[in-house]
């Protein structure tokens, strides 16, 4: 028997432990070894995560498409597994090392310290999985894996040394995103751009040759900047080529305040004459435009910082060449060692004391600052190891351009294309421990400089494992040293400069290599996600099977990150693309339209919402609201909304099993003979055939409503309430025939449901196979493993124009009757009506009197005189209103409503029409005057429907 109430909690927990025992959601299930594979694969969340709504959102979409597909019989595998997450880890690890007051990372070593961070992944790494569970996943948690794992480890160390050796990887000196608090490279992701109230310098370098006067502006040029710190750095000055201010100095130099070095003034199209002066300072080192200015120019790259941010000026060969000794640069050097924030008040005291400061004004700007470590990023000069990014994305942009991989919505291609067409190296090295270890040995070569001076110059073997790497050194110092060369693996480089010196003084015949210590970023392994998941590089049975994979769902925040590199490493390495498909989804925001943020406090926590309204509710608001192209709002309203869905689908259920409703064998719902049972087996068809096809075309929100409406509207509304006679009228044919057919409808309901609100589906179907009668039949499977309905040759035209005329009529008597403010009971007249409308209208007259509270039913060859006239379906309805309401006043009313509904959607078009308004106001802000605009558009609608029935009257 079905419980009272609907509880959530009560059946959650049960539900995914029956999945587990019977193992649902594992792929290669025996009767599915000849059934078409599907596969996804999850975008990997971070070890160290906890579920967020946007988790919340991405897997219940992948979820969607697994159980749906799973149920079309298909053989569905939804890899899971979860990403190491470098930075993040690290970062957990150390600050519950600090907590315990334990000694430092460094203190310990790497290899004690990485010992650490897998017992924390041992005890609390599984957090998220766990959460995941609760959502519903459907994964093959079986085949859950890890991106450090062994056999992803391999497949790194096997991509690394391929891509090397074919020279798409590469070690240079190029600028990155610096993090001087974690001293290591991040990427762009990593970088949050924060709204900063700062000051613009406008700065007076003299010109070469002339005697500065700040008088006098033919004797320095102007320029400004948001960085004067920087300006120790700088290697030239850059100008407009067009730009007739400055013609006559391009060519020329400037003397660089406060250093002295001579710079030159240079054409390029990167100034802007519109800004500023025109002219702007070029510091290579510092800046990433003026990096690529510098390499346009061959300029000075000149670094004049530390890993930590601050001045590094003293022995810095690059920035004291060519400048001659002076008091100026004596007092510069002076700040050696001083924070880059300090320096810059330091630098901007001196420059004014000089006369060189020719005004600040207040000036905002994005200051970029690391997502974790919260301090200002530094464009910083460092090797680092790098992929060929460009010559890897064309196989990717033309796989695209064919059709091989397709974007969901069709305009993410574009984003596509425009970033892999300027796609830039991809720094792929970072300064951890925690992490692939980049698999490079270096050994030290003895060379002569100029000055026949010895001293070590690293050697660089690349190899997938340590004796490989030890193979190649040997073969390589034995071509110098000879046969009785050994060689060992050093600890540090100061061990292997030991051993070559013992080596060259004969004292040892050891030679030691030591290990590159940095690691690769998070996002190469990941890049690799869709086949090192399935067993690459072994050729494995799941890699043949289910690779390419069948569509990737995620954010459009990571199409360059993830996607484009899993596009990539794909067609590189397979070769095929990585996944036929790309659903591309975008943010969850707040119930106003806001983005959620920790500190706005407008996060909504998705575990929460489960607690309180269960993970369906939680899953149907997410699918109901998610558009192509547009952020969803969320809010407790909404969920609260669908957990009443929820309860209605159960209190639907329950109905039918007090009405004695249970499954009948071998039922088959062609067979109905009563209009309204032809009518819903009618309409579940063709619910099942709009929800199927919204799934397949990625419409989730589509197939959602279409859920909604059949199950809310028109199951529970109208044949619950339409079949009440005759469940509870005399045994017979027509009742055992409407029990049969409301318990086969509720059973269609959840299979369509299931994809969506996968715990109170399975749960319903369940209980409703241990209701009724002894002969009720068996369920021969869990929903979840259960069949998709098809329901081909159930479309009964007759039965839909009997049934929805009733519908329709009942309906139109509602609306207008409420626009009116009529509550009493009215007759209704049909005028002119066909003999069959007649006769519909005299079979279901007790229903449409009841429901839509009306007095009577008659016919007239016309409508009487002073009535409100409904159309429909082509047939005229008369509401006869004479001395129920004033019509003129009504009339009037309804006017003066028109007018406020005609204003409102103008104001709003004003806007939307506006493009500065559409171009600067926030996406929240626009989406909110669209839904006005709908909302009034409505009113609109049902006020012109209300004024057309009144022009009869």
């Amino acid at each position: 028997m079905i419980e009272k109430t609907y509880q959530p909690a009560d059946i959650e927990a049960r539900i995914a432990q029956a999945w587990d025992t019977a193992q649902a959601f594992e792929a290669g299930r025996p009767e599915r070894r000849g059934a078409d594979p599907y596969c996804i694969v999850i975008p990997p969340p971070n070890v160290t995560g906890s579920l967020h709504m946007g988790h919340a959102l991405n897997n219940t979409l992948q979820d969607v498409l697994c159980r749906f597909e799973r149920m079309r019989g298909k053989d569905v595998l939804w890899q899971p597994g979860t990403d190491h997450a470098g930075i993040a880890t690290q970062m957990v690890v150390e600050r519950q090392m600090m907590e315990r007051q334990e000694p430092t990372r460094r203190d310990i070593g790497r290899t004690k310290f990485l010992e650490k961070v897998w017992a924390w992944k041992a005890e609390s790494g599984g957090t998220i999985v766990n959460q995941l569970k609760r959502l519903g996943a459907s994964c093959d948690w079986s085949r859950e894996r890890f991106t450090m794992d062994e056999g992803l480890s391999k497949a790194v160390l096997k991509v690394f040394v391929e891509l090397y050796r074919e020279g798409l990887i590469y070690k240079d000196k190029r600028l990155v995103n610096w993090d001087p608090k974690l001293l290591t490279a991040i990427s762009d992701l990593e970088v949050v751009q924060v709204e900063t109230k700062g000051s613009l310098w406008h700065l007076r370098y003299p010109l070469e040759g002339k005697t500065f006067n700040a008088e006098d502006p033919t004797t320095y040029i102007i320029v400004a900047t948001t960085r004067p710190e920087t300006m120790l750095g700088d290697s030239a000055v850059a100008v407009h080529p067009d730009d007739e201010r400055y013609k006559a100095l391009v060519g020329k130099n400037v003397v660089l305040p406060l250093v002295g070095r001579r710079i030159p003034i240079i054409a390029d199209e990167y100034s802007d004459p519109e800004k500023g002066s025109g002219a702007v300072k070029i510091t290579p080192a510092h800046d990433f435009n003026d990096f690529e200015v510098g390499k346009r120019h061959n300029l000075a790259q000149i670094n004049i910082f530390s890993v930590e941010a601050k001045l590094a000026l003293k022995d810095n060969a690059e920035f004291i060449a060519a400048v001659a000794p002076s008091a100026d640069l004596d007092a510069t050097l002076a700040l050696h060692g001083v924070d880059r924030f300090a320096a810059r008040k330091a630098i901007v005291t001196r420059l004014e004391e000089a006369g060189l400061v020719e005004k600040i004004e207040p000036h905002g700007l994005a200051v970029p600052h690391g997502d974790r470590s919260n301090v200002v990023i530094e464009p910083f000069l460092t090797d680092q190891w790098y992929v060929n990014a460009a010559e890897m994305a064309k196989p990717a942009i033309a796989a695209v351009r064919a059709g091989k991989t397709n974007f969901v919505p069709k305009n993410w291609e574009t984003t596509y294309f425009n970033w892999m067409e300027n796609i830039q190296p991809w720094c792929i090295s970072r300064q951890l421990w925690w992490g692939h270890q980049i698999p490079a040995w270096y050994g030290p070569v003895m060379m002569a400089d100029p000055q026949h001076q010895r001293h070590v110059t690293p050697i660089r073997f690349v190899a997938v494992s340590e004796e490989e790497a030890i193979a190649l050194a040997t073969e390589e110092f034995r071509k110098n040293f000879g046969q009785s060369i050994t060689v060992e693996i050093a600890a540090d480089i100061g061990e292997a400069t030991k051993a070559i010196n013992d080596v060259i003084a004969k004292k040892s015949s050891v030679i030691k290599i030591w290990r590159d210590e940095d690691v690769l970023d998070t996002w190469f392994s990941s890049g690799l996600w869709p086949y090192s998941t399935l067993g690459w590089p072994d050729k494995t049975p799941e890699l043949a099977r289910f690779y390419p994979t069948s569509v990737l769902v995620t954010g459009f925040d990571i199409i360059f990150f993830w996607v484009a590199r899993m596009m990539m490493m794909g067609l590189h390495f397979m070769p095929d693309v990585p996944f036929g498909d790309v659903y591309i989804h975008r943010l969850v925001r707040d119930a106003s339209g806001a983005k959620m943020s920790k500190s706005k406090g407008n996060v909504v926590d998705p575990l929460g919402v489960i607690d309180e309204f269960g993970a369906d509710a939680l899953r149907f608001t997410l699918m109901r609201n998610v558009q192509p192209g547009h952020d969803i709002r969320l809010g407790p309203q909404d969920v609260e909304n669908n957990r009443n869905f929820a309860t209605k689908l159960w209190n639907a259920a329950r109905f039918v099993e007090f009405n004695g409703a249970a499954r009948v064998e071998g039922f088959d719902p062609k067979s109905a003979k009563e209009s309204l049972n032809r009518w819903i087996a009618h309409e579940t068809a063709k619910a099942a055939a709009e929800i199927t096809r919204s799934i397949e075309e990625y419409k989730f929100s589509e197939a959602a409503g279409a859920a909604y409406r059949f199950v809310w509207n028109v199951y529970c509304d109208w044949y619950v309430e339409l079949s009440k006679p005759l469940l509870t009228g005399p045994d017979g044919a027509a009742k055992d025939e409407t029990r049969a057919m409301a318990a086969w409808a509720l059973d269609e309901i959840l299979k369509l449901l299931h994809p969506f609100m996968p715990f109170i589906t399975e749960e319903l179907w369940r209980v409703t196979a241990e209701q009724g009668p002894k002969e009720v039949p068996k369920r021969t499977s869990l929903l979840a493993l259960g069949e998709w309905p098809s329901l081909d040759g159930l479309a009964d035209d007759a039965a839909e124009a009997e049934i929805g005329w009733v519908i329709d009529l009942i309906t139109a008597i509602r609306s207008i009757k409420s626009e009116m403010n009529v509550s009493v009971n009215i007759p209704v007249v049909l005028a002119g009506a066909s003999a069959e409308t007649q006769a519909r209208a005299q079979r279901w007259a007790e229903f449409i009197k009841r429901l839509a509270r009306v007095s009577e039913i008659s016919s007239a060859a016309s409508a009487p005189q002073g009535s409100v006239q409904l159309v429909v379906r082509g047939e005229v309805a008369a509401l006869p209103l004479v001395g129920v309401i004033d019509l003129d006043a009504e009339r009037a009313r309804l006017a003066k409503e028109m007018q406020k509904a005609e204003a409102d959607i103008k104001r709003v078009d004003a806007k939307l029409g506006n493009e500065k308004f559409v171009a600067n106001a926030p996406e929240e802000v626009v989406d909110e005057e669209k839904a006005k605009r709908d909302e009034a558009n409505g009113r609109k609608v049902k006020i012109a429907a209300a004024l057309e029935a009144l022009k009869g009257a």
